[in-house]
């Protein structure tokens, strides 16, 4: 039996009718690509930012350690602003750049932290620097030899650490001033400098 045709021609009508169509949806998809942005990277999807360089870090200053001479029951000795004694220690090696006192010792013995400076009025006899201790704490050194106060220390002028375990000392005699009296005036007033000296031999409470 031959098809009627009416059934044979519904399929041609069909396909002409889904050509436009098809063209259409085609025109339209290009239109979306073309209006879209450009395609964000694959970090993005992720919330993560494009890299950057990173910024420059410059090195901090270290604060100053005012230092100043003080009459104590030892004598003129190497203070701190506030009026607390410096100590040095024995077990140090001069000029090594490093501290042994650490941990436990440390706590009884806290380093005089930041760049040393003389007070106003006052010239000291010995060479200030500084050395960097694990963690980058800077501490202040005196003739080489990192600087300490003690904890034991309850009030300004007391030399109470002075001598303790035969290694810790105060710092005085001609390594201080040439004449540390006029230096702890001068302190006091913040009058003219006290004279200069270059530290000669052992002197009392700071040996080499």
């Amino acid at each position: 039996m031959r098809p009627s045709r009416h059934l044979t021609a519904a399929p041609r009508l069909s396909l002409r009718k889904a050509a436009p169509v098809a063209a259409l949806s085609a025109a339209l998809c290009l239109a979306a690509v073309a209006c879209r942005g450009p395609a964000a990277s694959a970090g993005a999807a992720y919330g993560t930012a494009p890299a950057t360089a990173p910024a420059t870090m410059t090195p901090a200053v270290p604060a100053k350690a005012l230092l100043t001479v003080r009459k104590t029951g030892a004598g003129y000795v190497l203070a701190t602003s506030t009026g607390r004694t410096i100590y040095w220690y024995s077990a140090d090696v001069k000029g090594s750049g490093k501290s042994t006192c650490a941990g436990t010792c440390l706590t009884a013995w806290p380093a005089v932290a930041g760049a040393p400076v003389a007070a106003p009025g006052v010239q000291l006899a010995g060479q200030l620097g500084t050395i960097t201790r694990p963690g980058g704490v800077v501490q202040a050194t005196y003739n080489g030899y990192p600087l300490y106060t003690y904890a034991q220390d309850m009030a300004p002028g007391e030399v109470t650490g002075n001598g303790a375990a035969g290694a810790w000392h105060v710092i005085t005699g001609a390594v201080l001033s040439p004449s540390p009296a006029s230096a702890a005036e001068a302190s006091l007033r913040d009058a003219s400098p006290a004279a200069s000296a270059t530290p000669t031999g052992t002197s009392s409470g700071y040996g080499y």
